[in-house]
């Protein structure tokens, strides 16, 4: 069995990788099965001289590798007939910008294996870099509205040489009294709270945070799905029969918007689940909210003012809810802030790397290169043999139109 590590093609360029050189050395022990190739890359965050000095084979052709791993979307010139390609192909929610991805995937009769779908047999993801998604992201929104107030700002993340020393740098924060409300539950959600209790942010019930107008300090409030969706039926809420009927919710986040100064979006948003609000609700004198990190950063989607994905270089446009337009001048009173950067844990290459790679190695390639009676692998194939799988038969339609 050929292994190969592709070098990253995607624009913006992203310096992670799914094994560091350490790892590689990892699964040449646990898998003596496994011939791994390293395909060089000038920008990877562990260089090509790393994996040299480990002893791992390097080579631009992979063409006679069985099994080819990335991070981001493949371009579609290098994509290979007949191999089995494991990437965030961005494409189970339909998304535009991939649909010819999809369409080349099928063409050449490739298999292909999204990150983002290998789940446990409870439905729980397995791997994933949301952790990392959750810690930068939350650092982004509050050194937005370090700019916006006018307060000394923390250098930006990608010049932190490591995680830790970007909690050290949030940890020398003056924050003024503010009102930060997180929605969701997983990993991302948890990235953020990390960050946010590194900070000693203070935590709230729900309740406090609605009753409580001002606070003396920074405080932040978690919401799940249940407190910000109702049952338009006005029957309890219940999250197994959300997930599977999101069109018999309805919205019920306004009342945060009215008391909420940073909104930190770190929830998976279904496209048939009510949105969290409406270009309308942005525009009405109640709605407080004058900084959103949009860590999901789904276009157009949940959140009306997240318009594109901004870059690293660039993380921050200002939204004008009155033309509900993108301006420049992200600082000015009357735009809200919004941070909708795509590919958050690339600013932390070196850390996203060895943890996305540590549960690689421990959960999935088990999967992928022996038993996989758990269906991991299965359950996050999309397309086999010039076919898209049964589970994902709902993207025929879309891909051929």
């Amino acid at each position: 069995m050929k292994l190969g590590i592709l070098k990253e093609g995607k624009v913006p360029p992203d310096r992670r990788v799914p094994f560091s050189p350490e790892q590689c050395l990892e699964i040449a022990q646990r898998f003596p099965q496994v011939e791994l190739t390293v395909q060089s890359s000038p920008i990877r965050c562990f260089p090509d001289k790393d994996y040299l000095d480990a002893g791992i084979s390097m080579n631009n052709d992979l063409s006679d590798c069985d099994i080819l791993m990335g991070v981001k979307e493949v371009p579609i010139p290098d994509l290979m007939e007949d191999k089995t390609y494991l990437f965030f192909s961005h494409t189970i929610k339909k998304q535009p910008y991939n649909k010819k991805l999809l369409q080349e995937i099928l063409r050449k009769r490739i298999r292909l294996i999204d990150y983002e779908v290998l789940t446990e047999p409870n439905g729980m993801r397995v791997i994933g870099f949301g952790r990392f998604a959750g810690l930068v992201g939350s650092y982004k929104g509050l050194r937005a509205l370090t700019i916006r107030h006018e307060l000394p700002e923390p250098k930006p993340a990608y010049e932190c040489h490591d995680l830790a020393e970007m909690k050290s740098e949030a940890r020398r924060l003056e924050l003024p009294p503010l009102k930060i409300a997180v929605t969701g539950g997983g990993r991302v959600t948890h990235g953020v709270m990390e960050m946010l209790d590194e900070m000693k942010i203070r935590k709230v019930s729900i309740e406090d945070y609605l009753a409580t107008d001002h606070f003396d300090e920074p405080v932040y409030v978690q919401l799940e799905p249940d407190a910000y969706n109702k049952r338009k039926d006005g029957s309890a809420f219940d999250f197994n029969h959300f997930v599977k009927n999101p069109q018999e919710y309805e919205g019920n986040f306004l009342r945060f918007a009215r008391t909420t100064d940073l909104l930190i979006s770190a929830a998976y948003w279904d496209p048939d689940a009510p949105v969290l609000f409406t270009p309308e609700d942005m525009r009405s004198p109640e709605f407080r909210i004058k900084v959103i990190s949009d860590i999901t950063c789904d276009i157009k989607g949940s959140i009306p003012s997240t318009l594109r994905a901004t870059t690293i270089d660039e993380p921050f446009y200002g939204y004008n809810p009155v033309t509900e337009q993108e301006e420049v001048a992200f600082t000015d009173p009357k735009n809200i802030t919004v941070m909708s950067v795509d590919n958050l844990p690339t600013e932390l290459p070196r850390d996203a790397s060895v943890d996305f790679g540590e549960n690689l190695i421990n959960r999935v390639l088990p999967s992928l290169l022996g038993d996989d009676s758990e269906g991991i692998v299965q359950r996050a194939t999309i397309t086999e043999n010039g076919k898209l799988t049964e589970r994902y038969k709902y993207l025929e339609d879309w891909v051929n139109s």
